[in-house]
């Protein structure tokens, strides 16, 4: 364990103009606060913040990062609190400390909430000093570093997961790649010992097999360099084995057929020498086809700039070769922490953006964002790791701007990294000056244009689309801002409705006198609540009119079917109906999927709690299963006046004879009498005759009759009926 007078020492050595009495302070002063506090190994507790100061020497972190580092764990494991640390240390080393500190005192309902309120909280530290992260990760690192002492096997797994799914990838994020390889072997180790045991037997056989191979290899290397005038310090490396195993799944390939286990540096002074280096080294060796990655013209968002290439090297191994020039070796080696190393460390205090210029912190704005539109801790977590864990495509803007996503993205995605209004208004894509569908996937070097329209909103089936967690969190928020303004107008209606069926007119003063029943905040949470399914209009009048059933009549114990053969047997709606507006029913009013209703057909509707009103035929045989839930039932009716009326998805059972040209023949009349199949399934087939499912998008139930009376005169058509369940 480092001793007092080193540390200083060795802070000394990069940072001459800190304030050596305030590290000599921290140390006291911690060492007092834990007092004879142990950790899980048995050795005094302050052993640990000590380590962790340790740690961030070896980045030639600012005094302040170091004094926070010996601090981090005073609030949250001894009496000490914020107003101590200000009153000793000042503001800057106060804020730092609290950015680490975990909320431990807030009672939540579970541990993941509980996970996800602390990351939630040290985002926000984060996104106000970049130290905080830094601070963190070193405190991370010495924790997995001790995680064997930790006696509870599930706790063990527990830090090792939390680990793998949001340090490391933080880690990675700011360019620190070796903490992230030694947080990823860490928690590998603890989650799939054996995966990690296997991997590193397999490479054991392989430097015992080669011998001196590496060596060999470097030695080559640094011939050819010599050979061209170069001169160059040339290194070779395994890689992890955690970085071997996820390659090996992602890729379904074994051990022996990965190309790029070893990996070698090239590192040279100047940027043409990389170009240079580069057609040395394919001119000498044969390239293996799209192994090839610049990112000194295009760098990665966390600032790490090289060249990679992959070519059959020496001794015929293929080899990955990466070039860069010195500066950006130590940026890629120490990530943020190398810019302290390019400033002038001693001349005041560090700056909140770690040195940067800000470019390689667009993430950090991204969980911000993603924390503005997430519903709560646990589902700003889910998108945090959307966003964390992925390979990266680029993509530019027409104003040759670059958005580096993760593999899989689409046009939506790239629109909500832009903007958020722009994704938000969203319409369609050019990529490359093609018109693409929206759920086309990225490729790197793609140049994206988005279309836009004032009237696009999100759409629901978006989120299936996209793969950011910004994107997702974003359609999510706006969604439910819809869903609740839909739930609103609808549950009003059903309220009205509910007024009128006991000849009273709607009085929203009465409704505030009962939200207290209902666990309302407004009138207008109580529509919502309504229109949700939580409650129904008739428990409502249940408690506005006591003396009275839901139905505004003295209770008579009928019986819901009444309802349902007064409907068939109605040619127009009940003046108490709810109207479905626009026919396109939305979040707040679904159509069944088992009966397709249409407009003109006889409908009822069923509300479901958080769901709203799902709403049936009247002859549909799925209303079976609500006979003894008659609370839960909704007179509704098309609202048939609406001139904006879109198509509608009702669904035909059909039987074909088998034989050439019968499926044309079958599009052809649908075509022609004005229906567009949307989906179409074979359910049977045998050498006479084949049945299936078709889904076709028509008006109202008039013209599907039309539809289907133009099939049935059809040659190859042998039946045709209407799909009810």
């Amino acid at each position: 364990m480092i001793g007092q007078t080193e540390l200083v020492d060795r802070v000394k050595e990069y940072d001459p103009k800190f304030d050596e009495t305030l590290i000599n302070r921290a140390y006291d002063f911690s060492k007092r606060a834990h007092g004879s506090q142990t950790r899980d190994s048995g050795a005094l507790y302050f052993s640990h913040p000590l380590e962790v100061a340790d740690i961030l020497t070896n980045y030639r972190l600012d005094g302040a990062s170091i004094v926070t580092a010996l601090l981090h764990d005073t609030l949250e494991d001894t009496d000490t609190t914020e107003t101590d640390i200000r009153d000793n240390f000042g503001d800057e080393i106060a804020q730092l400390v609290d950015g680490v500190t975990k909320l431990t005192r807030l009672e939540l309902q579970s541990n993941k909430a509980k996970q996800a309120e602390n990351f939630r909280k040290f985002v926000l530290a984060t996104s106000r000093d970049i130290r905080v992260l830094l601070v963190k990760l070193a405190d991370r690192l010495h924790n997995m570093r001790t995680i064997r002492h930790v006696d509870k096997p599930e706790r063990r797994r527990r830090i090792a997961r939390e680990t793998m799914d949001i340090y490391a990838p933080l880690a990675a994020r700011i360019g620190m790649h070796d903490i992230k390889d030694e947080l990823e072997d860490l928690a590998f180790a603890e989650l799939n010992p054996d995966a990690r045991d296997s991997i590193l037997r397999r490479l054991t056989f392989l430097r015992e097999e080669g011998g001196n191979l590496v060596e060999r290899i470097i030695a080559e290397l640094n011939q050819v360099m010599a050979d061209e005038g170069i001169e160059a310090v040339v290194s070779g490396r395994e890689k992890s084995s955690y970085s071997i195993w996820r390659k090996m799944q992602r890729q379904q390939v074994e051990f022996e057929q990965l190309s790029d286990i070893m990996a070698f540096r090239i590192v040279v002074d100047d940027v043409l020498d990389c170009y240079r280096i580069l057609g040395i080294i394919h001119g000498r060796y044969s390239a293996v086809p799209g192994r090839f990655r610049d990112y000194l013209s295009t760098p990665k968002p966390n600032g790490y700039q090289s060249l990679h290439t992959g070519v059959l090297g020496p001794e015929k191994h293929r080899i990955e070769v990466q070039i860069r020039t010195h500066k950006m070796h130590d940026i890629a080696e120490r990530g943020v922490a190398a810019h302290w190393r390019y400033s002038d460390i001693g001349s005041g205090p560090v700056s909140s953006t770690g040195m940067a210029d800000g470019k390689q912190y667009r993430w950090l704005q991204e969980l911000l964002d993603i924390l503005d539109d997430a519903a709560g801790p646990e589902d700003f977590l889910e998108h945090t790791k959307l966003e964390m864990f992925s390979d990266q495509v680029f993509g530019f803007s027409p104003k040759g701007e670059v958005y580096a996503l993760p593999r899989g993205s689409t046009p939506i995605d790239f629109a909500y990294a832009v903007h958020t209004e722009v994704g938000d208004h969203c319409v369609g894509a050019k990529i490359n000056g093609r018109n693409m569908p929206l759920r086309t996937q990225l490729q790197n070097g793609d140049q994206v244009e988005i279309l836009t329209s004032e009237n696009q909103t999100p759409s629901p089936n978006w989120e299936q689309l996209v793969v950011t967690g910004k994107a997702r969190a974003r359609i999510r928020r706006v969604l439910r801002h819809q869903q609740l303004e839909q739930y609103a107008v609808l549950g009003r209606s059903i309220i009205e409705k509910a007024f009128q069926r006991h000849d009273e007119t709607l009085d929203e003063d009465k409704l505030a006198g009962v939200l207290g029943e209902f666990h309302a905040d407004s009138v207008e949470d109580l529509y919502a609540l309504v229109g949700q399914g939580v409650h129904t209009g008739r428990a409502v009048m249940r408690i506005l009119f006591p003396d009275k059933d839901g139905d505004g009549t003295r209770s008579t114990g009928g019986s819901i079917f009444s309802l349902r053969r007064t409907r068939r047997n109605s040619t127009k709606a009940s003046e108490h109906s709810v109207p479905i507006s626009g026919l396109i029913p939305g979040m707040a009013v679904h159509l069944a999927k088992c009966c397709y209703p249409l407009p003109g057909d006889r409908i009822v509707g069923v509300t479901t709690t958080g769901k709203g009103v799902t709403v049936h035929t009247i002859d549909c045989m799925t209303l079976e299963a609500f006979a003894e839930s008659p609370e839960r039932w909704v007179e509704v009716s098309w609202d048939v006046d609406d001139e904006d009326a879109a198509k509608q998805v009702s669904r035909l059972n059909v039987t074909l004879v088998n034989e050439p040209g019968s499926l044309g023949e079958l599009a052809n009349i649908i075509a022609q009498a004005g229906g567009n199949i949307s989906n179409l399934k074979f359910t049977n087939r045998n050498p006479d005759f084949f049945d299936m499912t078709v889904d076709i998008e028509v008006d109202n139930n008039k013209h599907l009759n039309d539809v289907m009376t133009a099939l049935r005169a059809g040659r190859s058509v042998s039946s045709v009926d209407r799909a009810r369940s």
